[in-house]
């Protein structure tokens, strides 16, 4: 077999389900790609290889005796470190929460390893899951692999390039403004932002509680349908979980698509893309064309109000939760994670419970208007090239606050409103940078938007494009 390391979730759990490769392998191969990329693109804060590998024989050995724990087993896996261990610490890529051992594992982890997975190691992130870029000054910046000059995206940015550079087969991060979708669009990955409410959060380190979701960041479609499936569902410990089933079988994903209608990006959406992504967009609706979905125009309504009502709800609640940090520990904040956090102590608490209120209204309102006659809705994400860390470096650069909010600008109305949404990488750009669309559904239509996004990839290969690391080494 070649290297183990580059097959997918999907791939590495058959070939260890068939005899063709073993946990123990498996692992070997990612501690080994870790090795060799880790020094590019910074993406891991913490390798654990020996509980991982001790934990890969003891799955062989289950294996052997006929005892599988699930439809993940012994695929390696890694997660934003922002999410809980027993008795264990996690950084939040801050410089305030080491020290601090959890008392309760997170969840969404937990389930991931009750189906097989083998966590080797945690990831470094945006601190306090405050950025959309991926800088961190306490752990060093997170690179991107296919050009370590370039921001990766956050805040799930240790996820992005662990998952694109190979390192391990999938990876957890979490969403509050675009930042699964994020960096899976800047590292030419699948991210899913599931519905709110369909993934626990508890033992995740929040951000803005009535915007956060989990979810996984995947090179297929067919990944992310596995990890989901696994990590979906009632979670007591979090009362905004749902207990609305999610398929266990991922056969759902074979499902026809002809028939289905998909609404075209609305043009004043797409004015300030540049040709390639405009062309790149295009292409991508020739393709759902031509699998048989139905294209059409649809009247959609500025994303302004949703952006700015969604940026009133985070900067609130993120304000509130690190209300005696900012007091007390003020100088273990960088400059732009405190000015950033600061600015929601001077939003009135009126225009607050404002932006809660009118939430459910707009959502009704919106999918009457919007997804009238249509299943699916693409929105581009990033309509210009991955930008350069020093170019979006916020301890350095004024300008910054217009360059975040025009990342997240078709990101973050998606979870003011609480609707899934998926990228979906379509292509490279003429400087070799990946290029993305975002497809959103209805509440809960995570299983379509998968199905979707994996008869896509069936019909396209971008995803099988792998980061050089060569050619990351002279740029790093």
């Amino acid at each position: 077999m070649s290297d183990p390391a580059l097959l997918g979730v999907a791939e590495t759990a058959a070939a260890i389900r068939a005899g063709r490769l073993t946990a123990v392998a498996a692992v070997e191969a990612a501690l080994a790609r870790i090795a060799a990329w880790q020094p590019v693109v910074n993406a891991f804060v913490r390798v654990d290889a020996e509980p991982a590998l001790e934990r890969a024989g003891a799955l062989d050995r289950a294996a052997a005796a006929g005892r599988w724990s699930g439809p993940l087993h012994g695929v390696p896996r890694a997660h934003n470190d922002q999410f809980a261990r027993a008795g264990a610490e996690m950084t939040g890529g801050s410089a305030i929460l080491p020290g601090h051992p959890q008392p309760a594992p997170a969840p969404a982890v937990t389930r991931l390893e009750a189906a097989g997975a083998v966590t080797v190691g945690w990831l470094n992130m945006s601190e306090f899951a405050a950025g959309p870029t991926g800088h961190n000054v306490h752990f060093g910046h997170n690179r991107n692999p296919w050009d370590p000059r370039r921001v990766t995206g956050g805040s799930s940015a240790g996820s992005g390039a662990a998952v694109a550079a190979r390192m391990v087969a999938g990876a957890l991060g979490s969403d509050t403004g675009g930042s699964i979708r994020l960096p899976a669009a800047m590292n030419g990955l699948v991210g899913l932002k599931p519905t709110y409410g369909r993934v626990s959060r508890a033992g995740s380190m929040p951000r803005a509680w009535s915007l956060d979701t989990v979810g996984p960041l995947t090179r297929t479609a067919a990944d992310a349908a596995l990890m989901t499936a696994a990590i979906a569902g009632y979670d007591p410990r979090d009362p905004t979980t749902s207990r609305r089933p999610f398929p266990a079988d991922p056969g759902f994903l074979e499902r026809p698509v002809a028939g289905l209608s998909l609404g075209r990006p609305p043009a004043e959406w797409m004015v300030d893309a540049t040709p390639e992504v405009a062309d790149a967009v295009s292409a991508a609706l020739a393709v759902f064309a031509r699998l048989g979905l139905t294209t059409r125009s649809v009247t959609a309504p500025p994303l302004d109000p949703y952006f700015a009502l969604g940026d009133a709800i985070s900067k609130s609640e993120a304000a509130a939760a690190h209300g005696s940090w900012m007091r007390t520990r003020p100088q273990d904040y960088s400059v732009h994670v405190h000015s950033r956090t600061e600015a929601g102590f001077h939003i009135p608490a009126t225009r607050y419970v404002e932006a809660l209120a009118l939430r459910g209204r707009l959502l009704r309102q919106f999918l009457a208007d919007v997804f009238a006659g249509i299943d699916v809705l693409a929105v581009p994400i990033l309509t210009f090239p991955v930008p350069t860390i020093a170019e979006t470096d916020e301890e350095r650069t004024a300008a910054i606050p217009e360059m975040v909010a025009r990342l997240t600008r078709y990101t973050r109305p998606f979870n003011y409103l609480g609707l899934p949404a998926l990228a979906l990488p379509i292509g490279f750009d003429g400087l070799g940078l990946p290029m993305a669309i975002q497809l959103v559904a209805r509440p809960f239509a995570e299983p379509l938007l998968l199905r979707l996004a994996h008869q896509y990839q069936q019909a396209t290969d971008w995803h099988r494009r792998v980061p050089s690391l060569d050619r990351a080494a002279v740029h790093a």
